[in-house]
């Protein structure tokens, strides 16, 4: 298990963890073909777990809350001790028994485009977290995901009560009036989160619909395209680093975790933004969703040469 400084700032990442299963191709096949791939992967997935990975590798003290199998679960099993391994603490799982994790079919093409196929967990949706009190005790910030909303919506709410920042990361579709979402104090969307949310494709519409209902500071990552936010009712937007992307996978939640560490160590949006948009830009880099997220070192450097 990797040792973290004492004083860097301790994040709980709370929702859910998946494995993946990645194959990098030329191209996707066409129905009924067959295509030769040249990297393969067993690595582990999940929004709230990619992130713990990149926030364990950015140097923060990193903790995943979740539901997740019980012992006889294999697939979990493989999850937890592969988050460990990256010094991401596990003691915050959920386990269920007779329950299983979510396993993606992920192909990776010649650009870093992905089709991904997933079997959904089974007997996690109702699960929660045993003492959401607790684990938050000692964080700096939250970052939860909205894939088990139940679970992380207690954290959440135990988080609003120690008035720690929470960061939510809307990465599936819900409705303006969720919520979880009002408990954010930061929200940051997909594109494809926050059009099935809004209906709207417009981004400064989108969010400025969003605003209506949630008070805290919203952002949209797109990919190469960037990150837009909304500021002073305004839309702000900072482009993507240029990169050679062969590897999306994970890269959003590398924005997010990036992002979220920022944030607890205190630093200006600017700077927030750009830390986290080189943290996703470096994952991009490299084959192998969230194990090729960057170390620190690699991130300092990249915003150097960047700069």
């Amino acid at each position: 298990m990797i040792e973290r400084a004492p004083k860097a700032p301790r994040i709980l990442c709370a929702g859910i963890a998946v494995q993946d299963i990645v194959m990098r191709v030329e191209h996707f096949p066409a129905a009924g073909t067959k295509v030769a791939a040249s990297e393969f992967i067993i690595t582990g997935g999940g929004c709230a777990a990619n992130a713990a990975v990149a926030i364990a590798r950015l140097d923060g003290r990193v903790a995943f809350a979740g539901p997740l199998g019980g012992s006889e679960d294999q697939i979990s099993e493989r999850i937890i001790s592969d988050l460990v391994k990256e010094g991401v603490d596990c003691s915050g799982v959920a386990r269920v028994d007779r329950g299983t994790a979510s396993v993606s079919l992920i192909l990776l093409d010649a650009t870093g485009e992905k089709t991904i196929a997933t079997r959904r967990g089974v007997n996690l949706g109702d699960t929660l977290p045993k003492n959401p009190d607790r684990l938050v005790a000692d964080v700096d910030a939250v970052l939860a995901d909205n894939r088990f909303p139940q679970f992380v919506m207690e954290v959440c709410q135990a988080a609003k009560k120690r008035k720690v920042p929470i960061v939510i990361d809307l990465d599936q579709a819900t409705t303006v009036r969720d919520p979880l979402l009002a408990l954010g104090t930061h929200v940051v969307s997909s594109a494809e989160a926050l059009h099935g949310t809004t209906g709207l494709k417009d981004y400064g519409a989108g969010l400025k619909k969003l605003a209506e209902h949630i008070p805290g500071f919203l952002a949209i990552t797109d990919g190469p395209h960037g990150v837009y936010w909304l500021e002073g009712g305004s839309l702000r937007h900072m482009p993507a680093f240029k990169v050679k992307a062969i590897d999306s996978l994970g890269a959003g939640d590398a924005f997010h975790g990036g992002f979220t560490l920022a944030l607890a160590e205190g630093r200006g949006l600017p700077d927030m933004l750009r830390f986290a948009s080189a943290t996703a830009a470096l994952k991009c880099m490299k084959f192998g969703g969230a194990a090729g997220a960057p170390m620190r070192s690699e991130v300092e450097a990249f915003l150097k040469r960047n700069s």
